[in-house]
C-alpha cells in the first residue's frame, strides 16, 4: 500500500488548523496580518502551531481549554511554523530573548511580549498543566470578561 506523504501530510495540516479555528483563534498566515494583529491594544495569546505529536496532543487542547477562564486574552491568534513562514518569523521577531519554538504560546500586551510557555515546557506535560500555566497567566495579565 502506497502512501502519498504530501496528500497525508495536508490533511494533518488541514486538521491542525481547524482544530484551533475551532477553539477561536484566527489565522495569521502573512506578516502584514501578524504586524495588524500585534498592533491591537490589549492583550493577544499567541498560539505557534505545528504538526508534532505535542502539538495536537498537548498545545492544541490546552489553547481550547485555556480560554473557559474569568480572565482571558481580548485576541487569540495562531501562525502556523513551518507552513505559515514568513508569518511565523514574523511573531517569532517579537518574542525577543526567547529561541524559536514550536508548539508554544506567546501572551502579548500592546504588542510587548509578557512571557511565554515555550515547547520544553509543553512536550511530556500533560495538557491541564499547560492549561494552569496558560490561566495563571491570564490571571496575572488579562482582564476578567
Amino acid at each position: 500500500m502506497d502512501i502519498d506523504f504530501n496528500l497525508f501530510m495536508n490533511d494533518v495540516v488541514r486538521q491542525a488548523r481547524q482544530e484551533i479555528e475551532t477553539a477561536g483563534y484566527t489565522q495569521l498566515t502573512t506578516e502584514e496580518e501578524v504586524d495588524q494583529a500585534f498592533s491591537k491594544e490589549g492583550t493577544t495569546l499567541v498560539m505557534i502551531n505545528s504538526v508534532c505529536g505535542c502539538a495536537g496532543g498537548i498545545a492544541r487542547p490546552a489553547a481550547a481549554h485555556s480560554i473557559h477562564f474569568d480572565k482571558r486574552p481580548d485576541q487569540l491568534v495562531t501562525v502556523f511554523a513551518g507552513q505559515d513562514k514568513e508569518a511565523t518569523a514574523k511573531a517569532r521577531s517579537y518574542f525577543t530573548g526567547y529561541p524559536p519554538s514550536s508548539p508554544s504560546f506567546a501572551l502579548l500586551k500592546d504588542g510587548k511580549l509578557l512571557t511565554m510557555v515555550e515547547r520544553h515546557e509543553i512536550e511530556g506535560h500533560d495538557p491541564m498543566s499547560v492549561v494552569n500555566k496558560l490561566q495563571s497567566y491570564f490571571d496575572e495579565y488579562c482582564e476578567e470578561v
